[in-house]
């Protein structure tokens, strides 16, 4: 009997325990943020975890809120932009409880929290598009898209509310898409059509820029080639002549005879050519030299003895090595004239 006493007394005061440990005290897990009530009204808030005093129920209350970041989409939200073109967004966030007393005195429930969020995210998006034109959000001119900018307006003006406000830190504000009515979707290809073309009338007149300066350079040059081209061959024929000039000026000097005698017999083979017929006086100039020397080289009659004793003086003039081409090549320049001129 006395040990059943016992039992009795040891039961009743683990029970004892048991209810003061879990009545005078609250658990705050990790990824938890509470709110302590001492008869409905905010005694201390906690945001870190561990094992805390209160007073019993109904006393104080504990409520404990999910402080871990939590994502939610908004309601599409149909709007106009600054150039009256209607859109249709579609964004999320990415929130979480800062101040666990200001959010009970504010929120207290998740679902409310959602909802005044998705109002915060709503009201800010309509001010901030209202500042932009369509092709902030779409063009094919990437300089003039603005989302990254206009996500940030739209992150500021909701955060600084819901911070103040309702003990909510916004982390993230981005567009989750983005669509048009069927009443814009022409407006919106006709004008990506005008910004493509205008790229591509851009690429058109630089690539005609740089082609007239590949042509103008190209004359440039070729003009600068032919001048210097045409320079050259002044003074290659100034020289030419000159050195022609020279050489017969020498050769005249050297040997008038012999001069005067090839000067003809060129003027008789720069007379005619293949295929001329002539009927020449062969006693007139130039065509004499082909009676005069033309025998006297052969041994056949022909010329006078005055035209013999020329030649021969002529002839002698140049060394013996020579004399035998000399007499050679003057036969074959007769001989083509004589040929040419019949």
């Amino acid at each position: 009997m006395k040990k059943f006493s016992i039992l009795k007394w040891l039961v009743a005061l683990v029970l004892i325990v048991v209810l003061a440990f879990f009545g005078f005290t609250a658990e705050v897990r990790e990824g938890e943020c509470a709110v302590i009530t001492r008869f409905g009204a905010p005694r201390a808030e906690i945001t870190d975890a561990g094992l805390y005093l209160r007073l019993p129920w109904p006393f104080e209350d504990i409520v404990k809120y999910d402080a871990r970041r939590q994502y939610l989409e908004s309601n599409y939200l149909e709007t106009l932009t600054r150039d009256k073109r209607n859109i249709i967004l579609n964004s999320y966030v990415v929130w979480e409880i800062s101040d666990p007393l200001t959010y009970y005195n504010s929120v207290r429930s998740a679902d409310i929290a959602e909802q005044y969020i998705r109002d915060l995210v709503t009201n800010a998006t309509n001010g901030v598009l209202g500042g932009y034109d369509l092709t902030a959000l779409v063009s094919l001119d990437e300089e003039k898209i603005k989302i990254d900018q206009i996500q940030a307006e739209i992150f500021t003006r909701v955060s600084e509310t819901s911070q103040a406000t309702y003990g909510i830190a916004i982390d993230e504000v981005s567009i989750l898409r983005l669509s048009l009515p069927d009443v814009n979707l022409q407006s919106v290809f006709d004008q990506m059509k005008a910004d493509r073309q205008k790229e591509i009338d851009q690429i058109v007149a630089a690539a005609e820029r740089d082609a007239n300066k590949i042509i103008t350079d190209a004359d440039a040059r070729a003009a600068e080639i032919i001048a210097k081209g045409t320079t050259d061959a002044a003074d290659l024929k100034a020289k030419t002549e000159t050195e022609v000039a020279r050489i017969y000026a020498e050769a005249q000097a050297a040997n008038l005879e012999l001069y005067q005698f090839l000067r003809q017999l060129d003027t008789v083979a720069g007379s005619v050519g293949a295929g001329t017929t002539l009927i020449v006086r062969t006693d007139e100039y130039p065509f004499n030299v082909l009676a005069q020397y033309g025998g006297l080289l052969d041994g056949s009659a022909g010329g006078t003895e005055a035209d013999g004793e020329a030649l021969a003086a002529a002839l002698a003039k140049l060394p013996e090595a020579e004399r035998a081409d000399v007499t050679a090549a003057l036969w074959a320049l007769i001989e083509q004239a004589g040929g040419d001129a019949k």
